[in-house]
């Protein structure tokens, strides 16, 4: 017989469908409320990918729109504000999101060195496909040369960290030309299934990188339904 999970030692995992931003926007703020309100001790991680949408940075991002409202309007797309550090970026569906929603001090990790946590689990996860990407200082995220595969942007309150990562797996990249993403120019955006050359699923990824997101929090993944929190 299999022991228990030690649940003390667990952090909640929610895989949910396909969800509009400004839900999962609302599912955070939830959560970061009943953490800092002690109603919810665990940590949380949301796992999900979204309708496509463009979000705006702390750092603006507007000016980085190469496309007019009109245009955006005929593509039903919409440009929303976020809290996240970071500049414009794309969401759509085949990007993997994921919102780990942590305490900071509880973990005793600093921002950075979760940053730089963040983009190992994207590394790692990509070389299960063969693929040799790494972090980088100056931009964050997940980087083959000037291709960029995963993004990060994480905002915190009440000292804890939520947003997240996405990394890119079989999606659309075509959103992508019509702003600078991240506020780069001369920069490509690829997927995990075009440098691997291989076709690849979401499932797939989520599967690894889930193994490795616990490996990196050091606990045992739980999953949960976001019902199942309050």
């Amino acid at each position: 017989m299999n022991p228990c999970p030690d649940i003390s030692e667990s952090f909640l995992w929610m895989e949910l469908p396909l969800t509009p931003y400004g839900e999962a926007a609302e599912m955070q703020r939830q959560i970061v409320a009943a953490k800092k309100e002690k109603r919810l001790k665990k940590d949380a991680v949301l796992i999900l990918e979204h309708p496509p949408i463009f979000t705006l940075g702390r750092n603006r991002g507007r000016e980085h729109l190469m496309v007019s409202e009109k245009f955006l309007a005929e593509k039903n797309m919409q440009v929303v504000q976020t809290e996240r550090g970071g500049n414009i970026t794309f969401h759509g569906p085949g990007q993997l999101v994921v919102y780990p929603i942590l305490d900071m001090n509880a973990g005793h990790i600093g921002i950075r060195e979760y940053v730089e946590g963040l983009e190992k689990i994207m590394s790692l996860t990509v070389r299960e496909w063969g693929i040799d990407a790494h972090g980088d200082a100056q931009n964050r995220g997940l980087w083959i040369g000037n291709r960029k595969l995963g993004s990060i942007g994480v905002a915190v309150k009440h000292g804890i960290c939520f947003h997240g990562l996405a990394l890119n797996v079989n999606m659309d990249l075509e959103p992508f030309t019509w702003i600078n993403p991240c506020g780069l120019c001369d920069i490509q955006m690829s997927t995990v299934e075009k440098e691997s050359g291989k076709k690849i699923s979401v499932a797939q990824v989520r599967t690894v990188l889930k193994k490795h997101m616990a490996g990196f929090l050091k606990k045992q993944a739980v999953d949960t339904d976001f019902q199942d929190l309050f």
